[in-house]
């Protein structure tokens, strides 16, 4: 399973996004997670790694438990700007945005690396 079929099984996910319709959370993944404007799950996880956070990356990628990551880590690294923009286009409450995708990035990224590396595609 991809991190976009993760994030988009994901009931608070959908709940957040209901209003938008099934054809919008494609695009608000992508833009998050995707080929977006963060260059791809290797790219978030690099800038998370960069940031001090490579504990949590390491659990995600291994076997073990997933530490998790704050919805604040999460939105420093992606940008408050970047989150804002988002949230504001589709219309989503920021916290809510940040919230969800703190929790879901790490099983994204755990579901991501069975062999605990990442795809050259991801």
């Amino acid at each position: 399973m991809g991190i976009l079929d993760s994030l988009e099984n994901s009931p608070a996910f959908r709940g957040a996004l209901g209003q938008l319709g099934s054809a919008v959370l494609p695009v608000v993944l992508s833009e998050v997670l995707g080929n977006g404007s963060q260059g791809g799950l290797s790219a978030v996880v690099a800038k998370l790694q960069q940031a001090g956070l490579g504990d949590q990356v390491k659990s995600w990628l291994g076997n073990g438990q997933n530490l998790p990551i704050t919805a604040e880590q999460l939105q420093e690294v992606l940008g408050s700007d970047t989150v804002k923009q988002l949230a504001a286009r589709f219309n989503i409450p920021v916290d809510q945005l940040s919230q969800i995708l703190a929790q879901e990035l790490p099983k994204s990224v755990d579901g991501a690396s069975p062999n605990g590396h990442l795809p050259a595609s991801a």
